[in-house]
């Protein structure tokens, strides 16, 4: 019986892994998009909908966020049209602004975006703001919550990987996405691994670049935060990503890939 359970594990694992797009990298996917993007969208509406959340639809900064996402979608989307990535994707996307003094922005699977006000002056120009939105976009193309999700649960034990795998995980699903994400205004730190960090820098710097905004402008983005780090209170968008001279680095040398998608 232990054999056969060790069978049974092997042969789900080795059927659930899926491929980031762009980087190539090989993930464990144990759940499925449409149930961890509809749980997205709803702990996403659940935010936008307390009292305690409000939500900015006018003025400047929110036709700046409404703008550049819908700039970075629209490329995205052309692209995976042209590559044969059309029907794996299925975002419903929506970009708000809300009121906080947080310096912070995030996306959830299913590209639900969410741009903290408190970012806004360290992001004066539209290539600042794209290269935040962009990064926090990649963690949702790279599907880096469902594989968190999908992590949690095949610690989980064999019921955990098994009950993915014949797709009854909805409410453990909805419940790692809240942990994650938090809902009701008190939006928890939502941290990945430095890999996926690093790697959804690659693939920020790629979606800008496709939306027509030049990616050397994430070196000078990236180093006026980490300025601010050194003379005020950290920011919170950097106690959620690395932020130190290696990062810079590796920015720099995924330039001249994203350079390959800039159209001027």
């Amino acid at each position: 019986m232990k054999k056969l359970i060790i069978v049974v594990i092997t042969v789900i694992l080795c059927n659930s892994c899926s491929t980031v797009p762009l980087t190539g990298r090989k993930q464990l996917n144990l759940v499925g998009d449409t149930e961890i993007n509809q749980a997205a969208a709803q702990s996403y509406n659940q935010l936008l909908t307390d009292p305690k959340t409000t939500v900015i639809n006018s003025g400047t900064n929110a036709q700046r966020v409404k703008r550049v996402g819908a700039q970075i979608a629209a490329a995205i989307e052309s692209y995976f049209k042209a590559n044969g990535y059309g029907d794996q994707y299925h975002f419903k996307w929506e970009f708000n602004l809300i009121q906080s003094n947080e310096v912070n922005a995030w996306c959830m699977p299913g590209g639900k975006v969410a741009v903290y006000s408190g970012l806004m002056p360290l992001a004066p120009t539209d290539a600042d703001l794209a290269t935040v939105m962009g990064h926090e976009i990649g963690h949702a193309i790279a599907r880096h919550s469902a594989e968190r999700v999908s992590q949690q649960m095949a610690v989980q034990g064999v019921g955990g990987v098994v009950g993915a795998a014949s797709s009854t995980s909805s409410q453990t699903t909805q419940t790692v996405v809240d942990q994650l994400y938090g809902v009701g205004g008190q939006l928890l730190l939502l941290k990945y691994s430095r890999g996926q960090e690093s790697e959804a820098d690659r693939l920020g710097l790629t979606f800008m670049a496709m939306a027509g905004y030049d990616p050397h402008f994430a070196i000078i983005f990236w180093q006026r935060m980490m300025a601010q780090n050194k003379t005020a209170a950290p920011p919170v968008l950097l106690a959620t990503h690395p932020a130190d001279a290696a990062r810079i680095a590796d920015i720099q040398n995924h330039i001249p890939e994203a350079m390959k998608y800039y159209k001027h």
